[in-house]
């Protein structure tokens, strides 16, 4: 479990922030802004059908001259998401998000949304691992 996503998870938490395919894009950004993340999931009814980011917003929106008021998060969306499960490894998740140039990853546990993976807490994990590791090198052996 040390090396898995749910090990992530658990130190991060599994709180997924998710609108409705209906909600204006307009809605989506303002609650990125809010809670300071950089994507949403799209969920309806309990099943995940996408995910809003930051740069789908750029690139759908803001680029094509549409109005993020008019334009709702399912006409935006990416829709073919990469997912992983909580047993999934770091690297198999790192690997992913390197292959797919992605920076969030849905988790799924039989099914159902767990949580959202994202390269900042991947990188955290491993970045606390090689301090671990360093201290222990560096540590003296005691005489």
């Amino acid at each position: 479990m040390a090396n898995t996503i749910s090990s992530i998870l658990c130190g991060k938490g599994h709180k997924v922030w998710s609108v409705p395919p209906d909600t204006t894009v307009y809605s989506a950004i303002a609650l990125l802004a809010e809670k300071s993340i950089g994507a949403v999931l799209v969920v309806s009814e309990g099943t995940l059908l996408g995910i809003v980011s930051e740069r789908d917003y750029a690139r759908k929106v803001i680029l094509q001259g549409r109005s993020s008021r008019e334009t709702t998060v399912a006409e935006i969306m990416t829709a073919d998401l990469i997912t992983v499960t909580p047993e999934t490894t770091i690297d198999e998740s790192m690997n992913l998000m390197t292959h797919y140039r992605i920076r969030h990853l849905p988790v799924l546990d039989r099914g159902d949304l767990w949580g959202l993976s994202l390269v900042k807490a991947v990188t955290a994990d491993q970045a606390h691992a090689i301090h671990q590791l360093h201290t222990y090198i560096g540590s003296k052996y005691p005489a």
